[in-house]
């Protein structure tokens, strides 16, 4: 029996069990399609996971005091973060970042629809919307003329823009009372990256130029000092740096914690492969057993055309021959039900694209291969046993077999 003719006879057996062989390929198609949706949804979470803390910022640096010595003689207003520090970042490290920006913290009462509450007032500087990757919905950001000559200029982030004054656009022109001074409304902004109020901007904030506020706060103290790394590879070395300068300039007692975002990224990317790897794991043992189920159907197949082996094997059918067309049925089985499962696994996140272009969903190449390498493997490996106890059958006692 030549091998076209054992894939024929394979065809036309499956043909004849067809609700059969589709229960036996429905594993496969399960497997397959579960292997691709899960390499794709732990592809797209991964990526959008880390694109959102690159765009909060991979190259960011922050710093701020921690603590001091008990024992040092020193007071803690001298151990606090400066402007003058900040200058001195960007005068020793120039070269090597973006931009480095302070950030000063302060309290004051408004009228917020009809009711009189705290509001955050965020002392800064033209660096900070930059560095802080904030998104300008209206009116402009203050510049470096504005934080020198000292302007009662504010920007209002977006919800309190909308609390105080209907709408972003509206609050433009406006003016507001802060510390007892009238400030003009130039801008409203929001984060273009949500972080959850885990920052200095919690969604009802009010920027004035730091060189403002200095004059309101009883204590200078920067909270925190950001710096923006030029160069991903230098982050670690400039955080090393950052807090070398600092340490230079205050007491011997002071202790700052200087931080960056790459241990966090690091840290995103190890859970997104452990979870990978548990879910393709999952997956594999349903494919495992679609292929104990494609063992079984074709024992039970076996089992029910000996006699039909036996004349095959009379007629002069070699083992081999016998031996090939179950393994062909037991491969185009699997193959089929592969196959299903792989294009209904990349139907779905590519039927995602046609309703939204905002979440780019990858699909990877590698797990169609695998998908596909796998279920030729399953057919053959669960199929063998099957196809090699037929082939060993005795003709004669296959004939009298009922």
């Amino acid at each position: 029996m030549f091998h076209r003719e054992a894939l024929r006879s394979s065809i036309e057996a499956l043909r004849a069990n067809k609700f059969r062989a589709f229960l036996t390929a429905l594993g496969l198609v399960i497997g397959n399609a579960s292997v691709i949706l899960v390499v794709t949804i732990s592809l797209t979470s991964r990526d959008y996971i880390l694109a959102q803390i690159q765009r909060i910022g991979s190259n960011m640096i922050y710093a701020q005091y921690e603590t001091g010595n008990s024992g040092a003689v020193a007071t803690a207003d001298a151990d606090f973060i400066k402007v003058a520090d900040v200058e001195a970042v960007r005068e020793r490290l120039g070269s090597r970042i973006v931009a480095a920006t302070a950030v000063m913290n302060s309290f004051d009462r408004m009228r917020v629809q009809g009711r009189e509450r705290d509001v955050a007032i965020i002392g800064t500087d033209e660096y900070y919307p930059a560095v802080r990757n904030l998104d300008l919905l209206s009116g402009r950001f203050f510049d470096g003329s504005d934080v020198r000559q000292r302007n009662h200029v504010a920007l209002l982030m977006q919800k309190l823009a909308k609390q105080l004054f209907g709408s972003e656009a509206a609050a433009v022109g406006q003016t507001i009372k802060l510390h007892g001074l009238q400030f003009s409304v130039i801008g409203t902004f929001r984060e273009k990256v949500e972080t959850f109020n885990l920052g200095e901007l919690n969604g009802e904030n009010a920027l004035i130029p730091i060189t403002v506020l200095k004059y309101f706060a009883q204590i200078e103290r920067i909270d925190p000092l950001y710096v923006q790394a030029r160069s991903s590879g230098d982050v670690e070395p400039l955080t090393n740096a950052v807090r070398a300068v600092l340490q230079g300039r205050h007491r011997p007692g002071a202790v700052y914690s200087v931080q960056n975002l790459v241990a966090i990224l690091s840290t995103a990317r190890e859970i997104a492969a452990i979870l990978t790897a548990v879910l393709v794991v999952v997956s594999a043992i349903a494919l495992i057993i679609s292929g104990i189920g494609i063992m079984n159907i074709m024992l039970v197949t076996v089992t029910e055309r000996t006699r039909e082996i036996g004349l095959r094997m009379a007629v002069g059918a070699a083992r081999r021959d016998v031996l090939e067309q179950f393994l062909s049925e037991a491969v185009l089985i699997s193959m089929a039900g592969g196959t299903a499962g792989i294009l209904i696994g990349v139907a779905v996140p590519l039927s995602v694209r046609l309703f939204t272009d905002e979440i780019q969903i990858p699909i990877s190449p590698v797990s169609i291969g695998v998908a596909f390498t796998v279920s030729l493997l399953v057919g053959l490996v669960f199929g063998i046993l099957p196809a090699n106890r037929a082939a060993r059958l005795n003709p004669t006692e296959a004939l009298r077999y009922e």
